[in-house]
């Protein structure tokens, strides 16, 4: 079974990191684009970043960028969302999901279980 698998959140203080994990099973990164998006208490989900095998490029909302980085271990087969000066607003849970081909939320095709972040004093 293919699945994603995400893990790392939980409640930090404002100007906190946090790294979070999206481990991959049954298939390999390698052919996909894998997308972070979260959804905040009562709202829609909002994309936050979307990273492009083969060196294709990582790409940034930009209530994020300069934060947040995206990095990925090919032994571990896991992608990580590294969250660096966190603010409050960026309390949500947090979802990593592939595409086969390219951004957009039509192709998201198997997502993760989502994992809360807290972002609170």
């Amino acid at each position: 079974e293919e699945q994603l698998v995400e893990s790392g959140g939980g409640l930090v203080q404002p100007g906190s990191s946090l790294r979070l994990s999206c481990a991959a099973s049954g298939f390999t990164f390698d052919t996909y684009v894998v997308a972070w998006v979260r959804q905040a208490p009562g709202k829609g989900p909002e994309w936050v970043s979307h990273w492009n095998t083969g060196g294709g490029g990582t790409y940034y909302s930009d209530s994020v960028r300069g934060r947040f980085t995206v990095t990925s271990d090919n032994t571990k087969n896991t992608l990580y969302l590294q969250m660096d000066s966190l603010k409050p607003e960026g309390t949500a849970v947090y979802y990593c999901a592939r595409s086969p081909r390219g951004w957009s939320w039509t192709f998201l095709e198997v997502w993760g279980q989502g994992t809360l972040v807290t972002v609170s004093s």
